[in-house]
């Protein structure tokens, strides 16, 4: 089991959870931050700092978001796993750093107006 980043937080990528992860799981792509679901140890830091309510426990993800359960996912192991820099779990998003690369879900949907 994992948690799941959704649609609330495409544009906002507050970063609060990061800080809080003590594995450092949670990786920055261009428009949304993701849960990598081998490094993630469930512990739920994250969760209650986001500011969006955006990270989930996935069996409690809402059914408007069960798609970003497998997006979320899918950052890895399509968008990622061709990269030549390894992602190295755990500990691996401070050592790739920023990326702009987003998923077709996240890359698609509208941007947010602030």
């Amino acid at each position: 089991m994992t948690y799941v980043i959704s649609e609330p937080c495409i544009d906002v990528k507050d970063r609060a959870c990061v800080e809080e992860c003590p594995v450092d799981c949670i990786y920055e792509g261009g428009r949304a931050l993701y849960i990598q679901p081998d490094e993630c140890v469930d512990c739920g830091a994250c969760e209650p700092v986001c500011p969006v309510e955006a990270i989930y426990y996935e069996d409690d993800l809402p059914d408007e978001y069960q798609p970003y359960l497998d997006d979320n996912a899918r950052f890895f192991s399509d968008i990622l796993a061709g990269r030549s820099e390894p992602l190295g779990a755990p500990g691996g998003a401070a050592k790739l750093g920023a990326l702009d690369v987003d998923t077709e879900l996240v890359g698609t949907h509208p941007p947010r107006e602030n």
